[in-house]
């Protein structure tokens, strides 16, 4: 492949950098002001859709309301990245919530259950 080929690549890291800056202290909703992280931004090659994964510390309630919160914002965030970025088009933004953290842990916790030796 040649580097145009990679493009939507390098395109996704910049947004993950940029949006991980404008969450630092850009965006003033409410909802917004938990424990937010940029954990994987993926660009179809296409470069219409970009699907961005966000691990959230907190309850239910907190996950649900930064995700309808940064939906909300979705139109400032896009505007924002093209003048940023400088691209003629910024991807249609999905934001989701991504909870691989709190599997792999509930995963590893198993795994300890199970190599504890029985006690008799």
């Amino acid at each position: 492949m040649t580097v145009a080929g990679h493009r939507h690549e390098r395109v996704a890291e910049e947004i993950a950098h940029e949006l991980s800056i404008m969450l630092a202290g850009e965006l003033k909703d409410p909802r917004l002001e938990v424990s937010l992280t940029i954990t994987e931004v993926r660009v179809s090659p296409d470069m219409k859709q970009a699907h961005i994964f966000v691990s959230v510390i907190g309850d239910e309630e907190e996950k649900k309301n930064a995700i309808a919160g940064l939906d909300a914002a979705s139109g400032f965030i896009r505007h924002e990245l093209t003048e940023r970025m400088q691209l003629r088009r910024m991807p249609e933004l999905h934001f989701h919530l991504d909870s691989s953290e709190e599997y792999g842990n509930r995963i590893e916790e198993l795994l300890r259950e199970v190599k504890k030796p029985p006690s008799a």
